[in-house]
């Protein structure tokens, strides 16, 4: 589809605001450096207020960096408006024509750009086909479903061949089961165009399903970068750690190291977890997966069971080790034990599941 991949390469960038009350200045965005590969997804992720729509704005051009210059290839586009920039937007509210056809939505960039009629109704033609809406160019806007007026703005948007598509929360108007279809046929679009996008999200499992790299924002600053396993496995704050999936936090003390293995003790009882780079004697926050522990009659640490509930497909866990409490998803109990709550028991995993802070 795109007439040439184009990465996106942030160096630097900040963007400061007034705050309405206090009349202090804050950095929305502070100093962040990111390079978005040619082709490739990138999914900014974080809660309200963490700075990501606010990059998205100023990789459009709809916002001004205070500081730092942002690359689209090759060249420095600060300077230049949102029409001279090589991208183009996918908007939460859809931005629909009401008064138009489908084919006119689409068709609606190109006119301007005045191309002639036959190369507007073949590109048009084209794009509806990638979209899934080929053959309903005549229904006007108003009479389609919400997944149908997304499939619009994409075409809307991917019809202009830009080298960057930008999404901002795109999805969050669809009710679950449709953003669930939605976000995996903007991945096919997105791969069969070869386009290469940037797309804002607060929804951890969205961003997981799409990405190739979540950039993880924290107040303002990149916390962490990586594609989906690494910021999973390998998260590098609590804060990442909890805010993609669930998280368990254990603290533990590293009582020796012998091999890259350490020694932990960890409330009334310890494990041996690899420890490569970590010194003994230290304190350490160990991160448990709730699916990579099952509760069990032996184990690495004693625990007392404090919810046990069926869920049809995982049996779900809350139990007391020491005075951390601690969740446990075991996945397929039909013919497993089923522990009680007052139960004491084991919270048993395998060491290479655990990752230290």
């Amino acid at each position: 589809m795109a007439k040439e991949k184009k990465g996106i390469r942030l160096e630097h960038i900040s963007k400061i605001y007034k705050d309405p009350k206090t009349k202090q200045d804050f950095y929305a965005v502070h100093d962040v450096s990111l390079n978005i590969e040619p082709g490739s997804f990138a999914t900014l992720l974080g809660p309200s207020g963490c700075g990501k729509t606010t990059i998205l704005r100023m990789i459009a051009g709809f916002e001004s960096p205070d500081e730092g210059e942002i690359y689209l290839g090759d060249e420095a586009i600060n300077a230049l408006t949102p029409n001279k920039r090589d991208t183009a937007m996918v908007f939460q509210s859809y931005a629909l024509l009401p008064h138009y056809n489908i084919f006119d939505n689409v068709s609606y960039g190109l006119k301007l750009r005045k191309m002639d009629k036959e190369t507007i109704k073949k590109k048009v033609t084209d794009i509806l086909g990638l979209v899934g809406l080929e053959g309903m160019e005549a229904r006007m806007t108003n009479q389609l479903s919400g997944g149908q007026q997304q499939r619009v703005a994409l075409a809307r948007a991917l019809v202009l061949e830009p080298g960057v598509l930008l999404f901002d929360e795109p999805l969050s108007n669809l009710d679950a089961k449709l953003r669930v279809t939605m976000r995996t046929e903007i991945r096919r679009i997105q791969q069969e165009a070869g386009i290469t996008a940037v797309y804002v999200t607060h929804d951890q499992s969205e961003a997981m399903a799409i990405s190739d790299k979540v950039i993880i924002m924290e107040k303002g600053v990149m916390a962490q970068m990586g594609t989906p396993q690494e910021i999973y496995y390998h998260p590098n704050s609590e804060f990442v750690a909890d805010f993609i999936g669930e998280a368990n936090f254990l603290k533990g003390k590293l009582k020796s190291v012998s091999g890259g293995v350490g020694h932990f003790d960890i409330a009334g009882g310890s494990a041996d977890i690899q420890a490569d780079g970590h010194a003994a004697g230290g304190e350490y926050t160990l991160v448990l997966r709730p699916e990579a522990a099952v509760v069990a009659d032996s184990g690495q640490l004693p625990c007392k069971v404090v919810l046990s509930c069926f869920m049809g497909s995982y049996q779900n866990y809350h139990v007391m080790v020491g005075d951390a409490l601690v969740r446990i998803t075991d996945f397929n109990p039909k013919n497993k034990k089923i522990y009680k709550e007052g139960d004491q028991a084991f919270v048993k995993f395998d060491p290479s599941s655990v990752h230290i802070l």
